[in-house]
Order: C-alpha cells, then sequence, then structure tokens
C-alpha cells in the first residue's frame, strides 16, 4: 500500500530550523522557493526575528571568478569564528527549472562546515541576477541569527543591479582584460558598488584593468555621488565611505584578508552614519513592491479569462488598440469581477 505523503507544516519547520535541524531548514527553504502556502506561513513566523545580518551581494559579469571568491570569502570569516550562510543564484535549467550547480559541486570545502549553509537556487529567468525567492530565502537565515549572508548573483550585466536592493554591501567582482566593458558597465553596475574587486589579479593584464577604472575616478565614489545611500539624508565629508578598489587572487587566496576588512569597514561606516535603517527601509519597499505584484498577478491570474488576454494580445498585433490603453482596459475589468465578486 502506498503511503501518502505528510503535507507541510511550515510553522513546525520553522521551529524546527530555529532548533538547529539544517534538514528542516533545507525543506524550509524549498517550500519558500517554490512560494508554497506553508512557506508563507513560516516566513509570517520568522520575519519579526529577521533585520541583523550583515547581507554581503557579489556581482559582476560571468567569468570573473564570483564562486571561488566568495568561497575564500567564506573559508576567512570561518577563520575569524563567524558563522554564515551563502546563497548562490544559478542559471535555471531548462529542463527542469533548477539550479545547474550544486552546493557540493560548487564549494566543496565549505560543504561539510556546520558552521556554514550554502543554498543554490535557480533564477528561474528573473531579470537582475537574482531570484525573485533570494529576498524570502534571506530573511529565513537571517531570521534564524545567521550573522553574514553572502549573496553570489548570476552573471550580470549593465541594468542587472538587483542585488543593491537585498545587500547591505555590494562587492563587485571584475575580470582584468575588460576592456571597453568597464566603461559598459560604469552608469550600471560600478556605481551601486561598495567594494570594487579586480580578481584574478595574477593575470598579466590585471594592472591595465585597475588603471581604467581608477582613472574612471570610481575609487572616489563616495554615498549619495550615483543616487546611492546619501540621499537618505544628510552627509559630511567625514561621513563618506570612499569606495575601495582591492585587487584578489582568489585561486591563490590574496587579497581575501584585505576585501573582508573592507566589507566589515563599510558596515561598521553604515551604522556609524545611520545608513543602516535607511537601507532596510529600502530593502522592505523593495520586497513590498515585490510581493504586489506577485499579489497582482495571482488576481489576473485568476479572474481575468485567458480569453480575454489573448484578445488583448490580438487587438495590439492588429494596431487596434496600444499595449498602455489594453492593459488599462484589462485592468478595469478586473477591478469590476473583484467588486462584483465582493457585492454578490
Amino acid at each position: 500500500m502506498r503511503r501518502r505523503r505528510r503535507r507541510p507544516d511550515g510553522a513546525a519547520l520553522a521551529e524546527r530550523a530555529l532548533g538547529g535541524s539544517r534538514g528542516a531548514l533545507a525543506r524550509l527553504l524549498t517550500l519558500v522557493e517554490n512560494g508554497h502556502p506553508e512557506g508563507q506561513v513560516a516566513l509570517s513566523r520568522l520575519f519579526p526575528r529577521s533585520g541583523q545580518a550583515h547581507i554581503v551581494g557579489f556581482t559582476g559579469a560571468t567569468g570573473a571568478g564570483k564562486s571561488t571568491l566568495v568561497n575564500q570569502v567564506a573559508c576567512e570569516l570561518r577563520d575569524r569564528d563567524l558563522s554564515l550562510a551563502v546563497v548562490a543564484v544559478d542559471p535555471s535549467s531548462p529542463f527542469s527549472g533548477g539550479a545547474v550547480l550544486g552546493d557540493r559541486l560548487r564549494m566543496r570545502d565549505l560543504a561539510e562546515d556546520p558552521a556554514i549553509f550554502i543554498r543554490s537556487m535557480a533564477s528561474r529567468g528573473h531579470p537582475g541576477g537574482v531570484a525573485q525567492a533570494t529576498r524570502d530565502v534571506v530573511t529565513v537565515l537571517d531570521a534564524l541569527g545567521t550573522p553574514v549572508i553572502l549573496v553570489e548573483t548570476v552573471g550580470a550585466g549593465q541594468a542587472q543591479v538587483e542585488v543593491a536592493q537585498i545587500a547591505h554591501t555590494v562587492v563587485l567582482v571584475e575580470a582584468p582584460g575588460m576592456g571597453d566593458d568597464v566603461q559598459a558597465l560604469k552608469a550600471g553596475l560600478l556605481e551601486i558598488a561598495d567594494i570594487i574587486v579586480i580578481n584574478k589579479a595574477d593575470r598579466p593584464e590585471a594592472k591595465q584593468t585597475l588603471r581604467a577604472i581608477r582613472s574612471a575616478h570610481l575609487e572616489g565614489l563616495r554615498f549619495g555621488d550615483a543616487g546611492g545611500p546619501a540621499d537618505l539624508g544628510e552627509e559630511t565629508q567625514k561621513d563618506r565611505w570612499t569606495v575601495p578598489v582591492l585587487e584578489t587572487s582568489a585561486l591563490e587566496g590574496r587579497g581575501i584578508v584585505e576585501l573582508v576588512d573592507a566589507m566589515g569597514a563599510h558596515r561598521e561606516a553604515l551604522k556609524a552614519q545611520g545608513i543602516w535603517r535607511g537601507l532596510r527601509e529600502r530593502h522592505a519597499r523593495a520586497q513590498l513592491a515585490a510581493w504586489l505584484q506577485q499579489h497582482l498577478q495571482a488576481l489576473i491570474d485568476t479572474h481575468l479569462a485567458a480569453e480575454d488576454l489573448e484578445m488583448a494580445v490580438q487587438s495590439i498585433v492588429r494596431r487596434d488598440a496600444d499595449p498602455a490603453s489594453a492593459a488599462q482596459a484589462l485592468v478595469d475589468r478586473l477591478v469590476e469581477t473583484l467588486i462584483a465578486r465582493d457585492s454578490g
């Protein structure tokens, strides 16, 4: 006789995860990532405990060596007796929708350490270098008392800067020999960076890349220069954070101590200058906006017929209606449907 699968209990999994069960935590994160209702139950219970972790986002182009660098940073944090979590957002598998690269395959040195929790999650085509559920996964890990959470994005391009809506500290990882790509990134990723890292500094062209970035005056970026945290309040010259440009060689373990020191210094600067709370408000707005979009999409899927959507698409194709007007008409119909439902 086939045994019935036990229905997941988000509240119970949350309690067990708080008690230190890594198995319960893994199952809970799966529920959260998949948008399961019991995952939301657990999130609601855990959310009041969150807000203390230092979240560090690592972003940059594919091939810059982010994974190896994050591995080295994690080892250095452990050497400093800090526990941590790593959330690695991978490209989605075109077949299963799951992460292509697994936890143990990526960071074998860390997988067996009980003070490190590693989670790979699929981006599932979400733009911005992070998955839609990354915020919720980070919230769970934060609520469990993890002091440092490292978030590694997929290879990112100029417009993919969403990690800044999750992290307190953004580490931009550049690789040598990018040439004109450095200028192409200047108006996007480089502007959100709190720390810039030239990885693979053992390569001969690393010095040229370092000079290219410094000649663009990016080492002098400060709070507010790119619409960053300074717009959260008044600042003085003393309060400003000068964005460091560091050289590392993740394969050789060079420059890692300096990078971890810079991460800690940035965290202290955020708190000393009163910017930490402002970032919390920014992150809260981003979380609220993301959930509003999900809830609105659920209403559309539930209360608008597929044929209505298809008719709107075809009207746009025929040029009978422009996209904005067609969308507004659908919203009006959705509102009428909801009002009729509630009044009935």
